[in-house]
């Protein structure tokens, strides 16, 4: 099933099981309780990341070629950093480039994103995927002048602009995507080709990492984990290729769908 997030022409926010692009099946309850799908169809008006995350873990170098391009060795455990949960983003809302704390090297990362569905502690690996509910397309945007040269030694500052995390555009529930380490997985800007790999070169398979990252350690539902991104990375490219405005961000994984997102420049405001 394509769980989705979604707001009616009033405003209310929604969940739904996906007919097309702009119907659903009203979905009552809680996606991380006891939930049923009714048979109302309703409209999608606006589409929206398909959960609000309790937290945002992510992972690096997490893929061989990824890894042999940015001239890193394999690691020995995952590399484990957090996205702020405010970077979240909807499916064809703007990726904004930083200008408060202006960053000129901001990059795009296609992944796949996990769901936690059921709060867990210390799972197995054979265990592990009963744990989810389902799995998105992810963009963990980063801006590597802040991620390397502005860090500090940590990666969260990089990764955690608003926007620098869109989600979407569904949630493939687990019963339709039963292996998610056999997904073609690609990015397109502006059309151009430019990753093109398989959740297959993972280094840390999903199960591994939901072992790993549940050891001694609560994951509450609404966790979303992303996976790691394959190589083809701006950073890597000669010259580099960093995003600008006016640039157009398509994620696509195979069984999931296509995530397009828009990039424009940061509006500086205060709240």
């Amino acid at each position: 099933m394509k769980l989705i997030r979604f707001s009616d022409r009033q405003g209310a926010v929604h969940h739904g099981s996906q007919l097309d692009s702009s119907s659903a099946l009203l979905i009552e309850g809680e996606l991380y309780g006891s939930y049923v799908v009714t048979d109302k169809v309703v409209e999608v008006a606006k589409l929206l990341a398909p959960v609000v995350p309790h937290q945002i873990i992510c992972i690096g170098l997490n893929y061989r070629k990824h890894a042999e391009e940015m001239k890193a060795k394999f690691p020995d455990f995952p590399v484990v950093f957090y996205k702020n949960v405010s970077a979240a983003q909807n499916p064809e809302d703007p990726i904004l480039i930083p200008t408060y704390l202006p960053s000129h090297e901001v990059d795009y990362e296609c992944e796949l994103a996990v769901v936690i569905g059921k709060k867990c502690k210390n799972v197995s690996r054979a265990e592990a995927l009963r744990y989810v509910l389902g799995y998105s397309c992810a963009n963990d945007v980063s801006a590597r002048d802040w991620q390397v040269k502005k860090s500090g030694g940590q990666w969260c500052r990089g990764k955690s602009f608003d926007t620098f995390c869109p989600l979407g555009p569904c949630l493939v529930t687990t019963d339709e995507l039963v292996d998610p380490n056999d997904l073609r997985i690609q990015t397109k800007v502006n059309g151009q080709l430019v990753q093109d790999s398989h959740t297959s070169d993972m280094i840390f398979n999903v199960p591994s990492l939901i072992e790993f990252l549940s050891g001694s350690t609560t994951l509450e539902a609404g966790t979303v984990i992303l996976t790691g991104t394959p190589s083809g990375v701006g950073m890597a490219a000669s010259p580099p290729r960093w995003l600008q405005a006016g640039d157009r961000v398509s994620i696509e994984i195979e069984g999931i769908g296509q995530l397009n997102n828009p990039v424009s420049t940061e509006m500086e405001k205060a709240i």
